[in-house]
């Protein structure tokens, strides 16, 4: 069966975000992931995981001004100094919290630019952030989302995102594999799970409903497949529940694990 964290950013949408770690412990959760811990004190974060025994697997980087539209800098040119200053924050948090691995958002190609003319920008933010990352034993991932989600973001397909891992060479850099995003983008989502998890390049996995982003029970995708699929190529590694509940976060996850892993 594969190992699944919770998604804080997306579950339990009625709890205050502090309260949701005793939530997913409650249903059985053994870790979690959360998109911007940043509004919160990393060592009151850090207390509430090891009380409940809890692993934290995955922060996001700050993604810049949001309320502005920001969605990431790495592929922002003249941006260079704030993507540097947030992620070494993202470390700092990183460390309190255990946390193996953070997620850098690429940003939205800032009109009138192209995808082609900011990728060397993005390459080379990358690099520079890898390579810190390495310095404090943190992976570092890179998530192709969808366009009807985010407009403009840089980075959309899979194989664009393994074609920069490969143009950066660092061993710590990953691609982060969200099963809903290729979906809503490319299709044929197990041919590319055979192909790409033998790569040891995805290092993190997150599902979702396709194509209303609830729970995996629902819409065009066959997780009862897809998870026997991701046993069956041995991925050791953890899968978000990055969804949007369509009710109680606990009656959902009872329901989805019943009817797609018989649990």
């Amino acid at each position: 069966m594969p190992r699944f964290a919770a998604n804080l950013s997306t579950l339990y949408p009625q709890l205050p975000f502090l309260e949701r770690f005793e939530a997913a412990a409650s249903d059985g959760f053994e870790a979690v992931e959360c998109q911007f811990p940043y509004e919160f004190d990393v060592v009151e974060l850090r207390a509430r995981l090891d009380a409940l025994g809890l692993q934290q697997v995955l922060i996001n980087a700050p993604a810049g001004d949001a309320a502005h539209g920001e969605r990431g800098l790495a592929c922002l040119p003249g941006r260079e100094e704030d993507f540097r200053k947030d992620l070494e924050r993202a470390l700092t948090y990183a460390a309190g919290l255990r946390c193996p691995r953070v997620h850098v958002m690429a940003g939205i190609v800032p009109a009138p630019l192209d995808r082609a003319s900011v990728q060397p920008v993005y390459v080379a933010n990358l690099a520079w952030a890898a390579q810190r990352a390495r310095e404090q034993g943190v992976d570092l991932t890179i998530e192709p989302i969808n366009l009807r989600d985010m407009p403009g973001y840089f980075l959309n397909r899979q194989d664009h995102a393994h074609e920069l891992l490969e143009a950066i060479g660092a061993p710590n850099l990953k691609v982060q594999m969200d099963l809903y995003h290729c979906q809503v983008v490319e299709g044929d989502v197990s041919m590319k799970l055979r192909r790409l998890l033998q790569s040891a390049r995805v290092g993190h996995l997150q599902i979702a409903g396709a194509p209303d982003r609830h729970e995996p029970d629902e819409g065009e995708l066959n997780y009862a497949h897809i998870f026997r699929l991701i046993d069956e190529l041995g991925y050791a590694g953890w899968v978000g529940c990055e969804y949007h509940p369509r009710g109680d976060t606990s009656a959902g996850l009872r329901r989805w694990k019943a009817a797609l892993l018989g649990a």
